[in-house]
């Protein structure tokens, strides 16, 4: 009886950190998408290597840039960034809360996607109000 309790106990200190990793890696607290440029991206880490990247977010000409400051685990997503730097880009991101270690990441930010968004010929920051067509115009 004695064995089998210690055995439980065992599993259960084993089991359930590993239950706890394994939920907080897929479980997502949320989800989203930010645009700007891709300013600095790196392999990092001692022993557990991750991408750690930095994107500066203009929202006005003129104004100080926002830093977001992300992390990828897949490299098929880190080439995609790779690739993209100097080009205005949409990082597809999931905010994850909890876990327990920076062997993950620096961040609470992994990037699961990368798009290149098209450039304002206005320059960055800039957009068009959008075109309304109107009827022309009738004589009288």
């Amino acid at each position: 009886m004695k064995r089998r309790a210690i055995l439980i106990l065992a599993l259960v200190v084993v089991l359930l950190p590993v239950v706890y990793v394994l939920g907080v890696s897929y479980w997502s607290y949320s989800s989203g998408e930010r645009a700007g440029w891709v300013q600095k991206f790196s392999n990092k880490g001692w022993v557990c290597k991750t991408w750690e990247g930095e994107m500066a977010m203009v929202s006005l000409p003129g104004s100080t840039a926002e830093k977001f400051y992300f992390t990828v685990w897949d490299d098929a997503v880190a080439d995609q960034v790779m690739k993209s730097m100097g080009k205005r880009v949409a990082l597809q991101y999931e905010e994850k809360v909890g876990i327990p270690t920076r062997c993950f990441g620096d961040t609470r930010y992994y990037v699961t996607g990368v798009v290149i968004v098209a450039e304002s010929p206005f320059g960055s920051g800039v957009t068009a109000p959008p075109v309304e067509k109107t009827a022309p115009l009738e004589k009288r």
